[in-house]
């Protein structure tokens, strides 16, 4: 099958929505604490709400996929999280907030299901690697600029000759919360989507056979594996680390350190999503000389310093250590995923659906911080990152591939 560049371009930019919308929870967090009153605990319910949709929703996704297809799955899951952004956008409040994130989360679970098959088809097989990293590139992307759309949003907002577009957004928020501009913005992107993925014509997509989800018994029965429920858990406390960090970095460096949440803490989250992008492309070539289990080794043990260095340092050593560990878990995603899939030799559909059903780790995570740090203070609260962190360094010792990473062996005559 040729390759069809308009969809490939359409699931590229559905990755950089998916990312944006995801990705920009954290800067908001000390917006949300100071202006609806919120105690840790109940600002990290709202992470918990969007992703709890994943744990929620990933495995129904693929069913509905597979009797409506992918079009018509991306159309309705779109229309979620437009429904949820302008529910927000219309009357802000906490309660409202939980409800409009599990529907956004809800939206992009759904979409995350979706697009992989679809790039396979519409990229062909033989690039289908290839295009799977331009995607997360667009992902990081995305990441690194939501952050700074806040900041660039919240500072301008009621500014005088500030544009028509801007001028539209300062009518219609309430002028004490400027970032809920956001969700309006939020509701349009989605609403442009559901347009534009409507007027497209979607190729046919014929799953093989490890794509396809499987029936409830075989998932009951990967259940009994103990090396399905150990790289759940590597997902789930990835997804919740990775998280727990990026929602709380603001909130630190803003309690600890006196940095501007709107200025220095938003640059700092946008730092260290991009710089995700850059250990993305570090790790790629890692994983072409060193076995993965030893990259996953690496890079865990450095992000345990950073941490210590972020949770621990001076202002500035903070700041900079809390960019450098979204570098290096740039790789820990793909490595346990991979290892994961090489482990068991059927039903790599259904173990996929398991695994990204572990993105919940996103809603449990950074909800153990927040009550931690209501107990005992968010620097106290954050401690517990190190025990998550210390799960996936042990993945590096005991996963056990059949299948292991290919790699260059340059003493050999044939490279």
């Amino acid at each position: 099958m040729s390759r069809n560049y308009f969809m490939v371009g359409l699931i590229l930019l559905t990755f950089f929505v998916i990312s944006f919308l995801t990705n920009i929870i954290g800067p908001l967090v000390p917006e949300i604490i100071e202006d609806f009153e919120l105690s840790l605990t109940l600002v990290a319910l709202l992470p918990f709400a969007f992703f709890i949709a994943y744990g929620v929703m990933s495995i129904p996704a693929g069913i509905l996929i597979e009797r409506y297809a992918e079009k018509k799955v991306m159309i309705l899951a779109f229309g979620v999280a437009f429904f949820g952004a302008l529910l927000f956008s219309l009357m802000p409040g906490y309660r409202i907030a939980v409800l409009s994130l599990f529907l956004i989360g809800t939206g992009m679970a759904m979409l995350q299901v979706a697009i992989n098959p679809l790039l396979r088809v519409s990229g062909g097989e033989e690039h289908f690697a290839f295009n799977s990293l331009i995607g997360q590139l667009f992902f990081g992307g995305a990441s690194f600029l939501s952050p700074l759309v806040y900041s660039y949003l919240v500072l301008n907002m009621g500014a005088e000759d500030n544009g028509w577009f801007l001028a539209t957004l300062s009518s219609l928020v309430p002028d004490a919360l400027p970032w809920v501009s956001l969700y309006w913005l939020f509701a349009l992107v989605s609403l442009l989507m559901m347009v534009i993925i409507a007027v497209s014509k979607f190729p046919e997509v014929i799953k093989n056979e490890d794509e396809k989800v499987g029936a409830l018994q075989t998932h009951l029965d990967l259940l009994k594996d103990k090396k399905v429920i150990l790289f759940f858990l590597g997902i789930f406390t990835y997804v919740g680390t990775e998280q727990g960090v990026a929602n709380w970095m603001s909130e630190f460096l803003s309690t600890y350190h006196g940095y501007d949440p709107q200025t220095v803490g938003a640059s700092a989250v946008s730092a260290f999503w991009g710089l995700m992008t850059a250990g993305t492309v570090l790790g790629l070539f890692l994983l072409k000389v060193m076995d993965s289990r030893k990259v996953l080794i690496l890079f865990t043990s450095i992000v345990l310093v950073c941490l210590a260095l972020a949770l621990f340092g001076s202002a500035n050593v903070s700041r900079i250590s809390f960019q450098a560990i979204g570098f290096f878990i740039a790789v820990m995603w793909p490595i346990i995923f991979s290892l994961a899939l090489n482990s068991i030799e059927e039903h790599h559909g259904s173990f996929s659906g398991i695994l990204v059903t572990g993105i919940a780790g996103g809603a449990i995570v950074p909800l153990i911080v927040g009550s931690l740090g209501d107990l005992f203070g968010l620097r106290m609260g954050m401690l517990f990152l190190f025990i998550a962190y210390g799960y996936i360094l042990s993945i590096g010792f005991w996963a056990k591939p059949i299948i292991t990473n290919k790699t260059i062996d340059f003493g050999s005559k044939d490279n």
